[in-house]
């Protein structure tokens, strides 16, 4: 089950932030949205907005280049 975080949660296998999205299975699912971490996701949501502009690169050209 898709779940969005309301709370902050670590595992072995994930680092989850709120607002975070992540897939549980029915179970952990069921415990987490009881112990009040966690509500179900919207399925329909609207995908995250990318950052525009210009790339973060050096330049390999001029006196600052790699060498």
């Amino acid at each position: 089950m898709l779940l969005k975080m309301t709370a902050g949660l670590s595992g072995p296998d994930f680092n989850l932030a709120p607002g975070d999205m992540h897939e549980f299975d029915d179970d952990e699912a069921d415990r987490l949205i009881d112990a009040g971490f966690a509500v179900k996701a919207e399925t329909d949501a609207v995908p995250a907005k990318t950052k525009k502009g210009k790339a973060n690169v050096v330049s390999t050209e001029g006196d600052a280049g790699a060498e």
